[in-house]
């Protein structure tokens, strides 16, 4: 058995000094995002030219469009509860076997009825990773660093998302383009599959299954340090689903639930979208604008992590729903004014929601203990992929009915709500011990 490099016996995981494995399980989990983004950006560039050549009407458009989506709702549900069962580690390493498998099948597609299943596969292997990458993160996150560390997932997100929105907007000319661009998606998955092999079991886990000198030999072998086991602190938790409808826990999934939801609705929803938005606007020279809003998308969501490690969950959250909502109510009312003048919202609300999304792979974690936190994680992030499905269905429905003007005010709607439930649920979770 190897020994310790420190004499020092340290009560939590929370408390281990920032090491060199920390930043290699935050790069192994960035991986995933970046591959997430990945794949949903660059459904929204094809997405015209799969129309053109399947003949595509409303209906398959929305569904093709939302399809991983769903299946994001399916993987966090289901995987999440699996993650909390079985450990955190193997979910964590097969999931992206089906993520790559599928990528690569889309060239093959023979018809949308096939193309959406296989993006529903992928969505499934990447609820997985909603549920299970931020929580074994989380509990190998000391409490100092553990929004930055979480947070900065989001931003990778984001980059994945903005080089597939450019790949797919400029190399999208040929009529085949669309089969090379869906299964380049192959690439970051296998890339990601092959490194997480060897990834370690989260010592929070095992230790909530009673399993405590494998902990510290992970502890020991990984960390280099030693954890006190005289200072463990035993849950009374039950580790059973129904724990997070109870007494004590329902406030915090709701919570959970709806803030995420009211978030990710209007972002996945415009997003996927950005193309028939700035036409209805009558932006001259859409490609060049939407290229604008993808860098503010990069910028803001860097310089959200500062504001994510510095300001407390709480406020952070109310008044980044704030900022967002008084944006698209503003692009709504100035739908009809000069592109100038529309650009000036839509860039403020393309900065502050890729900075406020950051929150999203912060809270829900520090949410939930141990015993039932990739199933809180796993459900949180289920419910939100409903939302974000729902919303990239009928934005295109209402566009067509009733235009920018009523589609923007009713998402600034939505926005609103997770405002009023923040201010209303939400704890303040910044200095919460996880393990």
């Amino acid at each position: 058995m190897s020994t310790t490099r420190t004499n020092k016996l340290y009560p939590n995981l929370d408390e281990v000094p920032l090491n060199r494995f920390h930043l290699k399980v935050t790069a192994m989990t960035f991986g995933a995002n970046f591959s997430d983004g990945y794949a949903l950006g660059i459904i929204s560039g094809v997405l015209p030219a799969i129309s053109t050549q399947m003949h595509l009407d409303g209906f398959w458009q929305g569904m093709l469009a939302s399809s991983a989506l769903i299946g994001l709702f399916f993987g966090s549900l289901c995987l999440g509860r699996v993650g909390d069962i079985i450990g955190r580690q193997r979910v964590y390493v097969l999931n992206f076997a089906l993520i790559a498998a599928a990528s690569l099948a889309q060239f093959w597609s023979p018809n949308v009825e096939i193309l959406f299943v296989l993006r529903l596969l992928i969505g499934f292997g990447l609820g997985a990773d909603y549920a299970v990458g931020p929580t074994l993160l989380s509990e190998f996150a000391p409490r100092r660093h553990r929004g930055l560390m979480l947070a900065s997932l989001t931003v990778l997100w984001t980059v994945g998302y903005v080089i597939a929105n450019i790949l797919s907007t400029y190399a999208n000319s040929d009529p085949e383009a669309w089969k090379w661009l869906l299964a380049s998606g192959f690439i970051p998955a296998v890339v990601v599959l092959i490194v997480r092999i060897g990834t370690p079991e989260s010592p929070g886990w095992l230790i909530s299954k009673g399993r405590v000198d494998e902990a510290r030999e992970i502890v020991r072998k990984h960390l280099k340090v030693e954890l006190n086991p005289e200072e463990f602190e035993v849950s009374s938790g039950s580790g059973s689903y129904r724990e997070l409808f109870s007494k004590k826990m329902w406030r915090r999934t709701a919570f959970g639930s709806l803030f995420y939801s009211a978030q990710v609705l209007p972002y996945f929803a415009i997003y996927t979208f950005v193309p028939t938005i700035l036409g209805q606007l009558k932006i001259d020279d859409a490609d060049l604008q939407n290229l604008v809003i993808n860098l503010f998308l990069l910028a803001g969501g860097v310089v959200g992590l500062w504001f994510v490690q510095k300001l407390p969950r709480r406020a952070f959250t109310i008044w980044t729903f704030l900022i967002l909502a008084v944006s698209l109510a503003a692009l709504g009312a100035m739908a009809d004014l000069p592109a100038l003048f529309i650009m000036v919202p839509f860039a403020i609300y393309t900065f502050v929601m890729s900075g406020a999304s950051n929150i999203t792979q912060v809270y829900p974690p520090e949410l939930f203990p141990t015993e039932v936190r990739a199933s809180g994680v796993g459900l949180v992030n289920a419910i939100s992929r409903i939302a974000s499905a729902i919303g990239t269905f009928f934005l295109p429905l209402s566009l067509d009915a009733w235009g920018i003007p009523v589609s923007m005010f009713w998402l600034a709607g939505v926005l609103l709500l997770g405002l009023l439930v923040t201010v209303v649920w939400a704890p303040e979770t910044k200095r919460e011990q996880l393990v």
